[in-house]
Formats: C-alpha cells, structure tokens, sequence
C-alpha cells in the first residue's frame, strides 16, 4: 500500500514552520482521538497517521531525509521510521503537544472526560549513526553489509529489567503504578485537567527494590553487536537508511532506539557518477577521430567495445544506454555517457613535423580527402601509435 504524503496528512505546505506543523498536528490529533471517537477503527489510524507524520516533520534531520528521498529516507514504510507503535507510544512521545501527559486532552473540550489510562512510561533507547562505505559495483547490485556496533544492549542477568533476579520492584506508592499523576486545577474557565509524568518514579510505575549489580538498574550495557544491513542497489552518497530497532537498547526493557545508516561512495578510477548516469572520459588521436576506430571502455563490472565513426567532433559524447546505475526508487537504469576528446602531443620530432605540415596543407581540400589523403592518415595513424 502507498503511503500518503506527510505533509498532506497535516494539511501543510512543504515550506510550512516548526510551529505550523506543531499547530497541523494538534488538530488533527484532536480531531481523530480515540476517546473522541470511541470504537472508530478509521479515525484510530487518521490518529496513528497523524503521529507518524509529526514525528518525522517535526525532526530537522528526518524532515530533510524525507524532502529528499521521500519515504525511502525515514524508515521502511512500516510506519513510524520502520517500527509500528502502540497508542501509549503515541501519547508517550508526543504529550508534551498538548501541555500536560499528553493522555487525557481535557484541557481541550474534555472529550471522553479526560479519563484515558495510561501505563507505565517506556523509555526509548537513543538513535545511532554509522557511515558505510560502497564502491560503485556495490551500488549497482545492492549488497550486505555485517558491521560491528558499539551499543547500549539489554542486560542479561537481569534481562533487562535492571531488577536483580528480574523481579525486585514494587508499584510506585504515588502513581499506584500508572507512571503518572492527574491535577486538577481550578481557572477562571473552569476546572482544568492535566497529567504528567509521577516526580516519584519518574513516569515508571515501579520503584526497583533490589537494583541489579550489573547494569546498576540501568537494565541496559554497553557491549558490541554485529549488524546485518541489506542495502539496495542504486543508493548514492549521504543517503540513510533507517535499520528499525537496532539502535541503543532503551532503559529498562523500553523501546530501542533507530540505526541510520548513512551511505558514502568510494570514486571510481574511471567512471564519473552523474545521479543514476555514468561518465567516461575517451581520449583519442587525430586519426582516429577522423579515420573511425573501434575503442575498448570500461563499465562498472565489465567492458565493452564503442565505435568512433570517421569524422566524430571532438566533445561529442556517446550514450550507451542502460549501462549506468539502477534508480533507487526502481525506475529503470541510467546510462553510460562517453565523453570523446582528441589527445594533442606535446611535442613532435621532426619526422612528425613534417607530416603535419603535409597535413595542413592536406586539409585545404573541399570535396573531401581522396585515397592518397587516407593513406596518409593511415601513416599519420601508424606514427602516433
């Protein structure tokens, strides 16, 4: 299924500020709640949708990716950056939109009464960021890569709950293990309804009793781990892909955090990339070029034979199509472009001398060289090479 336009989804312009996207995205969110429109699977994911184009838009960073490389930029197109996430994800990530916990919306016409239940806050590992070198055969067949990652990972002798024994804690006394707290504030409008994260457990729920000696009830530990990353053929220089769920561990068996993959090409020694085009520089000699021969070029994995026709300009350049890279979006192939350009010597001993001034005189014909001409040339040809 094709995923709609992010910026569609807010009802914004693609220059819209922070502020208008923040303001797009509170409506919308208001307009789809779950607790306005109870039991409405539709108006459910217009909600979910709304939130997953407010956390790419609202990110510089994957607002860019996204201008760029559209969806392909920020993730896999499974939704939220490639990792599909819950409603208390939701209102975790994003309550501080709407002034308080981000669950209940009271303060905005108190729909539903202000009364959705929220659990204990999950706290998401941060995101990571390698550089992947590829030479040009890499991108033109796509390829897997296995890299090593200096990461947070999950404890295992406490399996990440940072309890020691997996099962030292309690509910919060204050939240009575909600991980938030509800006020209720009386204005000149009425009374006003907030919920934030508990002070006592810091959005947890539980209080750990007996904390793990190895991650020091952290749940998480700094270790390697060996990545496996597929990238596509066609992908080009500071392009990321997003690896869903391979970035820090989060605290406390929470929500891992993203691996970005940013793309760096190797030159070639020969091949000049242009988008999904390549281009190789031809040198040939004078003769060749009004003679006609038949040259060898490479390609990216392989060569191939071009024919100069007599007479070819210098500068012409000669398409080969489909012999360039593959679109990253599958739009067919690029092609190979050859450049011709006619190699002048330096100098010239005075047997060469000779011949081009015979030339030059040569060239003075109007109805074209006659076959002493050519076989000129073929001597000229014979002496440069």
């Amino acid at each position: 299924m094709t995923k709609r336009d992010f910026y569609e989804i807010l009802g914004v312009s693609k220059t819209a500020t922070a502020d208008e996207i923040k303001k797009a995205y509170r409506q919308k969110a208001i307009q789809f709640h779950p607790d306005k429109n109870p039991g409405n699977k539709e108006a459910e994911e217009k909600f979910k949708e709304a939130a997953e184009a407010y956390e790419i838009l609202s990110s510089p960073e994957k607002r860019q990716r996204y201008d760029q490389y559209g969806h392909k930029g920020v993730g896999n197109n499974q939704g939220f950056g490639g990792h599909d996430m819950s409603m208390d994800d939701i209102f975790s990530m994003f309550g501080d939109v709407f002034g308080g916990g981000g669950g209940g919306f009271s303060g905005f016409g108190g729909f539903g009464g202000g009364s959705r239940s929220r659990g204990p806050r999950q706290h998401r590992g941060s995101d990571l960021r390698v550089k992947v070198t590829l030479n040009l055969g890499e991108v033109l067949n796509g390829v897997e890569k296995k890299i090593k990652v200096k990461k947070y990972v999950p404890c295992t002798h406490c399996s990440g709950t940072g309890a020691q024994g997996g099962s030292s804690y309690s509910n919060c006394s204050t939240c009575k293990g909600s991980g938030h707290v509800t006020r209720i504030q009386n204005t000149m409008l009425g009374q006003m309804q907030t919920t934030s994260a508990c002070p006592t457990c810091n959005g947890e729920g539980q209080i750990i009793t007996n904390k793990c000696v190895h991650c020091q009830g952290e749940g998480v530990v700094r270790d390697e781990e060996v990545i496996s990353i597929r990238i596509p053929a066609g992908v080009g220089e500071g392009m990321q892909l997003n690896v869903a769920g391979k970035g820090n561990a989060g605290r406390r068996s929470g929500i891992n955090g993203d691996l970005f993959v940013v793309i760096h090409e190797d030159e070639h020694p020969d091949l000049i990339r242009d988008g999904n085009n390549l281009i190789y520089d031809l040198y040939v000699t004078f003769p060749e070029i009004t003679l006609g021969a038949t040259k060898e070029i490479p390609t990216v994995d392989s060569k191939v034979k071009v024919k100069i026709e007599a007479g070819t300009q210098p500068e012409k350049i000669l398409r080969l199509r489909g012999k360039g890279l593959p679109d990253v979006n599958g739009y067919g192939k690029g092609d190979l472009l050859v450049r011709v350009h006619v190699w002048i010597p330096k100098k010239v001993n005075s047997e060469e001398r000779k011949l081009l001034e015979k030339l030059q005189t040569s060239l003075n014909f109007t109805d074209g060289p006659d076959q002493s001409d050519r076989n000129f040339f073929e001597k000229v040809r014979d002496i440069f090479e």
